[in-house]
């Protein structure tokens, strides 16, 4: 690590040098190099919501049951997973796939989630869409003002399940967008992750084979209709960094997501660029003579071949007394020259007044 301190005007300058970034695998393939993926649209995103890699990001197409993950998350919001509902006749009679609700029966909340997510049910869609908004099409209306709140632009939604119907439409940007909000929220989550469910002796297996597939799969959601085409929405977790694919009227699907996987993650990752911040500061009329400084830590989704510089900004001394977490300056964060972020400097340990 190289160090370099200056004062000028009452101001430590520490400009420091990031091994722990510099020294990163170098990327597989040379700087613009891009893999070649079947899909009619595609992006992958960093769980921040970074892209590193779209083609026709914005191009308007037919989703399919990738649908059904809006449906989940305007769902987990509304209601309590353990909340149990009565199935009427009608929510077991939509075409296409299905977790064969029986009507008169007794669900959870979870339990239709399950057949909905891993068994991609058109019936637990119409189920939950109705159970939280009494009919499809206001249940639509959620879907399209949460939709909005996460700044799905592209998008437009007329019912739960994602069978084709004029007005019903995505982009992989704001797939990928939904999917960042569905991987954080802590109920959801799960239910993405899981391979197989039981509910009522029925076992349900997730279509998503990335799961057992990909390394570091931990969710996604598929569709398929004949004019959509296969759809598939993913994220990935290796090293702490969290990708999202998705991928859209894409026949090799299961190839091209772990293909772009792999070319992101030789490229990017994310880390603490101030873990190795260590700085000290003088300390009057305290117990002791110098105190610790350290950053918040700070985690940043970066090129591992950036180089990543912090400026630390502190005043030459302090007076006694000083608490551990006290705020003591600030660091800004340089991307090859370019300030990129700021972090809180605080005090690692206390200095009481001398007696």
């Amino acid at each position: 690590m190289l160090i370099v301190q200056k004062i000028r005007n009452g101001i430590l300058l520490a400009l420091l040098f990031i091994a722990a970034l510099l020294l990163l695998p170098a990327p597989q393939a040379q700087a613009g190099e891009y893999p070649s993926v079947s899909a009619a649209s595609a992006v992958v995103m960093s769980g921040g919501g970074e892209i590193v890699f779209e083609k026709n990001a914005d191009a308007r197409s037919l989703v399919a049951s990738t649908t059904k993950l809006l449906t989940a998350l305007v769902t987990v919001e509304a209601c309590p997973l353990d909340e149990e509902l009565s199935i009427r006749p009608e929510w077991t009679e939509v075409e296409g796939s299905s977790m064969y609700l029986k009507a008169g029966e007794r669900y959870t909340v979870r339990e239709l989630l399950e057949g909905l997510l891993l068994a991609s049910g058109n019936d637990a869609a119409t189920a939950l869409a109705c159970h939280v908004a009494g009919e499809t099409t206001a249940f639509s209306e959620r879907m399209n003002r949460r939709a909005q709140e996460l700044g799905m632009s592209g998008s437009h939604f007329v019912n739960p399940h994602g069978l084709d119907e004029e007005g019903h439409y995505a982009t992989a940007r704001d797939l990928g967008r939904l999917m960042a909000a569905c991987m954080q929220d802590r109920r959801l989550a799960p239910l993405l992750a899981e391979t197989s469910a039981v509910v009522k002796e029925q076992t349900y297996v997730n279509h998503n084979r990335l799961l057992t597939l990909c390394p570091g799969c931990v969710g996604g959601k598929t569709g398929y209709t004949e004019a959509a085409g296969r759809c598939l929405v993913s994220c990935c977790e290796r090293e702490g960094t969290r990708l999202i694919c998705v991928t859209l009227n894409d026949p090799n699907d299961w190839v091209d997501h772990q293909v772009l996987y792999n070319w992101a993650f030789s490229r990017y990752a994310t880390r603490d660029v101030t873990a190795a911040l260590s700085l000290e500061i003088p300390v009057v009329s305290g117990d002791k003579t110098l105190l610790l400084v350290e950053a918040r830590p700070l985690r940043l989704f970066l090129p591992r071949t950036a180089q990543i510089t912090l400026t630390a900004h502190l005043p030459r001394f302090v007076f006694a007394p000083v608490a551990a977490g006290e705020h003591a300056g600030s660091v800004q964060v340089f991307r090859d020259g370019e300030r990129i972020n700021e972090a809180e400097l605080i005090f690692s340990e206390g200095a009481a007044a001398a007696a």
